[in-house]
């Protein structure tokens, strides 16, 4: 891109933050970071394409006095759990709301396959979920207990072995993303695929509603999770294969960023889904009422936390944003 163009093409945002620090009232502290980390990454393309150019050095200037004024902010507001959860995470959530339907999906998708699969080929079970889990399933289904897999372990460990183990696969299916996506759809694809094989086997049993009602205890926060584990996953995958107009390794460390951060709020969801599994869950058959109270209660808080709240704080940024121009 010639500097002329990139000048154009950014140039009254420039003028827009700068005008935006000389502002005597106070200013939106997250409306100033999020052009900070904007004008940063300006100034990285311009120092590698324009080095000794009057826009890089009006940039560096810039950043220079952007830097301060968030220093001056920094030393009277600190980092919060609080404010993460309350307004940095569902924003990030925001800006990537076409990868986690994209990722929901193909979960989707690997899913039906999953059950088409078994409708046509009972061995396709064995396939996906080995002989060892089959045979151990029936053996539970002759006995009457057909989801005693979820009693095998004492609760306190079952929920740590859960937790982390779910946070693991979570940070790998964000990390596969590094293969420009590619690693991130293939784990999509092969935890869905085995959703499918899984709720359908116990379809062909007779046991749909049991099991149902079972997996979806837990799994609706835990899948859920995955979900959008994907998501930035995807992220990190785009930002190899469609950098724009920064250079690709930047562009790499944003969608980073970003899918860390996307990453990391879902921790305690994790922590809650391994919680119910390892308290609840073994104890699903006690009250059906209490298992769709749950498992809907659950549904409410995703769709209200991840869609619906994170419309709710861009707007709020937005018209900030509008009383402060």
């Amino acid at each position: 891109m010639r500097e002329v163009t990139f000048s154009r093409k950014n140039g009254s945002r420039w003028v827009e933050f700068e005008s935006y620090l000389d502002k005597s009232k106070s200013f939106n502290p997250d409306r100033l970071a999020r052009l900070y980390i904007e004008l940063t990454d300006d100034l990285a393309y311009a120092q590698t394409f324009y080095p000794n150019s009057k826009t890089t050095k009006y940039l560096n200037q810039l950043t220079v006095k952007a830097h301060q004024a968030l220093y001056k902010r920094s030393q009277g507001r600190k980092f919060t759990i609080g404010h993460f959860f309350k307004t940095e995470y569902p924003l990030v959530l925001y800006r990537n709301r076409r990868k986690m339907f994209y990722s929901f999906l193909f979960v989707l998708f690997a899913a039906i396959i999953g059950a088409v699969s078994v409708a046509k080929d009972d061995g396709f079970a064995r396939l996906i979920l080995g002989d060892h889990y089959v045979n151990m399933t029936l053996d539970n289904i002759e006995q009457g207990k057909p989801m005693a897999v979820y009693e095998s372990r004492g609760s306190g460990e079952m929920f740590m072995f859960i937790a982390w183990n779910n946070i693991k696969v979570s940070f790998l299916i964000f990390a596969a993303g590094i293969a420009f996506s590619v690693g991130t759809w293939f784990l999509l694809f092969t935890n869905g695929l085995m959703l499918g094989v899984f709720q359908y086997f116990f379809y062909q049993k007779g046991l749909f509603l049991t099991s149902f009602l079972t997996i979806w205890l837990h799994g609706t926060i835990e899948i859920f999770s995955f979900i959008i584990a994907g998501a930035s996953g995807l992220l990190v995958g785009n930002s190899l294969l469609f950098p724009g107009t920064y250079p690709r390794g930047l562009s790499l460390r944003k969608g980073a960023m970003e899918g860390v951060k996307m990453l990391s709020g879902l921790i305690p969801f994790f922590i809650v889904a391994a919680f119910i599994e390892s308290y609840v869950t073994r104890h699903s058959d006690y009250s059906v009422v209490a298992d769709w109270t749950i498992i809907g209660s659950s549904v409410a808080i995703l769709i209200f936390y991840f869609f619906i709240y994170p419309l709710m704080v861009f707007k709020k940024q937005d018209y900030d944003r509008k009383q402060t121009n």
